[in-house]
């Protein structure tokens, strides 16, 4: 896995973390179980980075389970960790998504095999107003 994509999802993992503390701090979670929460939450931050793969389940159920358990937060889950730790994830993302996401995973690798640069984000942009453009059509 390159080091620009694990970089890019471990920001999105702290980004996440932040609005799950605020949310305990606002205290609209019991205390007790957000706190062992987060303790997994913060196993996955340090885990990831040494392990990629093995971390996947526990990426997968991290992220159900904020979804699950504080669905009023859902909705800033970044969907890229949703792609990125895919399995049950997926279940969260609607089919149109998932096509836009596949798409993209084909551009990066072909980049990569083609020893070209490949920027995540100004691709999934262009993607996004393409699939825009076509469903107005």
């Amino acid at each position: 896995m390159a080091d620009a994509t694990l970089d890019h999802h471990l920001t999105l993992l702290t980004h996440l973390r932040g609005i799950l503390v605020a949310l305990g701090e606002a205290e609209q979670v019991p205390e007790e179980s957000h706190e062992l929460f987060m303790e997994r939450y913060d196993e996955l931050i340090t885990l990831l980075p040494q392990d990629p793969i093995e971390s996947q389940y526990l990426g997968q159920d991290l992220l159900c389970q904020v979804i699950q358990r504080y669905p009023q937060i859902a909705h800033l889950v970044p969907r890229d960790l949703l792609w990125f730790f895919a399995g049950d994830c997926l279940h969260f993302m609607p089919d149109e998504e998932i096509e836009l996401y596949q798409a993209l995973d084909e551009r990066r690798y072909e980049a990569e095999a083609n020893d070209e640069p490949f920027d995540w984000g100004r691709e999934k942009q262009l993607l996004a107003l393409s699939a825009q453009g076509n469903s107005k059509h």
